[in-house]
Order: structure tokens, then C-alpha cells, then sequence
């Protein structure tokens, strides 16, 4: 961790036990260590980071935290995002940059979260910064679950998608698309954080249930930071083995 002379962010980590598709997951046992904790350590090694949160609503989860040595605050049960749940914790908390680290990643590499924040800190008209990596994998393209994002000249997104974006029309064509990844791990100026609740959710958000649109439909330019990195998130108990699977490899990187 950064000593505080250095470093420019506070890292939350949205954590609920209830999770819909695997209940408890922030307490799944990965090798000794909960996902909680690992996901602490993990962001905890990132040279732009200050201070690491976990930010709960429910008591067994806190406990945990505390338990290894982590500090865990309290939030609302109400929230219906992740961001909102920052918002709580920004609220409270007077530090000039924000980082929405997912409490489901614990590969998360720290050296995506320095590269994250450090763009948002060359990018003065820049409120909210976030990660794209390329895809590899046709399969990928097809998933659903696998979020696509396109991007203009600047490296501002331009739209996040469900589907493969964008369509090559003509496949026997001379265009050789690249097709990129977002990677859910974002960097807020306070101010724009705490606004976030405030905006309506839109259409587009609605349809493809993303709620990184509801910044873009209420105007915010959200710029992506490419990274090799690609992320492996734990969203039920069969993804336990695949984390544990590259723990056993040596980190959470592209294999």
C-alpha cells in the first residue's frame, strides 16, 4: 500500500451477502483465505491506493473483514447498485478520488487499479474512468455475460453492450474489428459520485441492464484505460474452481 504522501485514491470494496445467483460469496473459501479477504489484499497492493474499504450491509461480512485485519463500514440495506453504495461511503468521506473495486474479483490485479487511476489523473475533464481489455476468445463475443464497449478516438466510450459490438457487416471484407471487454472496476471523482444517485436511469440501461449506460445516457464521458489484465469474477460456486485454478497457476493474469 502507497504511503499517504503518495498516493491518490480510496478503494471501496461493495460487498453484500445476499447475492442472488451465489448467497454469501464474499465468504466463499479460497484457499484458505474468503474472497473478501483476498480482494482486500489484492487492492491493497496498489501504489495509487491510500486506504481500502469494504463496505457492507450485512454484520457477518464486516465481522470477517475485521476479523483478518480489514476495515469494513456499515451502509444501507436499500442500495440497488454498488455505486450507489460508494455514494454512501463518499458521503461521509472527504477523499478527492474514488475506486469501485468488485468485491468478486479477487484476482483483481493491482497493477489495473494504478493504471485506472493514474488515467483519471492525466484526464482533469474526466470524471469516471474504468478498464477494457482485448478479447481473445470468439466464444467471448457471443457471451451475454461477457460486456463489449467501443470507443472513439480519445478512448471515451461510445456505447457498452451485451451483444458483439461492433457488427461486422461485410465478414469477407478488409475490416479486421477489435472487440474489447469492459472490465467492471471504475475510478470517480467524488463529485460525480455523488451525483450518481441523483440520475435517472435511461432506456438503454433498462434494455441491456448495465448500469455504466446511466452515466453515458446522463451525458458523463467515461474513459477507458486498456489493460492486459482480464478479469475473473467468482458470479456462482462453479467459478470457485476457475479462481482456483489460476491461484494454483500464479495470479490472475491472461493465461
Amino acid at each position: 500500500m502507497a504511503t499517504p504522501a503518495a498516493a491518490t485514491a480510496l478503494a471501496v470494496i461493495p460487498a453484500r451477502f445476499a447475492s442472488t445467483r451465489f448467497p454469501g460469496k464474499v465468504l466463499a473459501d479460497l484457499a484458505g483465505k474468503t474472497m473478501i479477504e483476498r480482494v482486500v489484499e489484492q487492492a491493497s497492493r496498489a501504489a495509487m491506493i491510500e486506504r481500502v474499504l469494504v463496505a457492507t450491509d450485512d454484520e457477518r461480512v464486516a465481522k470477517a473483514v475485521r476479523g483478518f485485519g480489514g476495515e469494513a463500514v456499515m451502509t444501507r440495506p436499500d442500495h440497488r447498485s454498488g455505486t450507489e453504495r460508494l455514494a454512501e461511503v463518499a458521503a461521509h468521506i472527504d477523499a478527492p478520488v474514488f475506486v469501485n473495486v468488485q468485491g468478486d474479483e479477487p484476482l483483481i490485479d493491482p497493477a489495473a487499479i494504478d493504471l485506472a487511476v493514474e488515467t483519471l489523473a492525466g484526464a482533469p475533464d474526466v470524471s469516471v474512468v474504468t478498464l477494457a481489455t482485448p478479447i481473445l476468445d470468439p466464444d467471448a463475443l457471443m457471451d451475454p455475460n461477457v460486456i463489449k464497449v467501443v470507443m472513439d478516438f480519445d478512448s471515451n466510450a461510445l456505447y457498452f453492450s451485451r451483444a458483439p459490438i461492433p457488427w461486422m457487416r461485410d465478414p469477407d471484407g478488409s475490416a479486421s474489428p477489435r472487440y474489447f471487454k469492459h472490465i467492471g472496476l471504475y475510478v470517480y471523482r467524488r463529485d460525480a459520485l455523488l451525483e450518481f444517485p441523483t440520475l435517472p436511469p435511461g432506456e438503454l440501461e433498462r434494455i441491456e441492464q448495465l448500469e455504466q449506460l446511466r452515466w453515458l445516457e446522463n451525458g458523463y464521458q467515461v474513459r477507458l484505460a486498456q489493460t492486459e489484465y482480464d478479469s475473473l469474477s467468482v458470479d456462482v460456486p462453479a467459478d470457485v474452481d476457475r479462481v482456483l485454478a489460476r491461484l494454483a497457476e500464479g495470479g490472475g493474469k491472461r493465461p
